[in-house]
């Protein structure tokens, strides 16, 4: 290997985290051609997970590090949501030790690749502006040390930023005020209402004002009514602070399950063992 590849080695150790991904365009802009990216896989320098696709070896591929990698270093606008944001945040009752698919939010397709990592991880990839307000981010999270502040640092949109592995790599993901809202637009067909049930009645932190932001801003009438028959179910305090005549709750009833009760007061059709009190 010559001096001039083997500085380029030394530049890759620097700007590719052990571990994390990236594809052949990130490579090709930083000067590692297409020849130089094939030497350095048969000397084991670089893993190739699927055609088009690289990483500094570092154990078996998690989804983590997936999602961080397109979030910092491929810049792709994505984030984890709904029920996952809620469970990797602790607010499920329980965390199965065996995850099988996670929820992520994008602004766009993701890279075909994605869906054809070796993970035993489902990725669920649902429009993150589909009804709530767009993310206006000019940049995504820095894998530097210390650029953000967790677990506490807020992001536009309602995200937040939280840590993960050894090296606190940051993840963005939805706040708990954002995620129930999108867990509550997979009702009733891709989440039950017993889950959002239980996950509402451990709610009680959640920031009024941020609720309040994010449910004026919401256009879905079913996730703005469901959202309040929950809230209404476990009168949590930060209920008292919204105002709820700011909110456009629409008009009209929704059936949302066949044969349910017609809630009175929300005006939608939920499971008979549910009521709004």
């Amino acid at each position: 290997m010559n001096v001039r590849n083997g500085n380029k080695l030394n530049r890759l150790e620097r700007e590719l985290p052990e571990g994390l991904l990236v594809d052949a365009g990130w490579l090709e802009a930083r000067g590692y051609s297409r020849s130089l990216r094939s030497q350095y896989v048969r000397s084991g320098w670089l893993e190739q997970p699927v055609r088009g696709v690289f990483r500094r070896p570092r154990g078996v591929l998690g989804w983590e590090q997936v999602v961080i990698s397109m979030q910092t270093l491929l810049g792709l606008p994505v984030s984890v949501g709904g029920r996952s944001a809620l469970e990797l945040q602790g607010y499920a009752h329980y965390l199965s030790h065996s995850i099988s698919s996670i929820h992520l939010y994008s602004d766009g397709k993701l890279p075909g690749w994605v869906a054809k990592l070796p993970m035993d991880v489902k990725f669920i990839v649902h429009n993150r502006a589909r009804f709530l307000p767009p993310v206006e981010m000019a940049e995504g999270p820095s894998l530097e040390s210390g650029a953000v502040s967790a677990p506490e640092a807020s992001l536009p949109g309602a995200l937040r930023i939280e840590r993960w592995g050894q090296w606190k790599w940051p993840m963005m993901m939805s706040s708990p005020e954002r995620a129930i809202l999108e867990l509550l637009d997979e009702l009733p067909t891709d989440e039950s209402f017993h889950n959002a049930d239980m996950i509402m009645e451990g709610l009680a932190g959640l920031s009024p004002r941020r609720l309040q932001r994010l449910l004026e801003q919401c256009r879905s009438v079913k996730v703005k009514r469901l959202f309040f028959f929950f809230a209404d179910r476990h009168r949590h305090k930060w209920l008292d602070r919204i105002e709820k005549s700011k909110i456009n709750l629409g008009s009209g009833k929704r059936m949302l399950v066949k044969g349910g009760k017609l809630d009175p007061v929300y005006q939608v059709t939920v499971p008979e063992e549910l009521d709004g009190f």
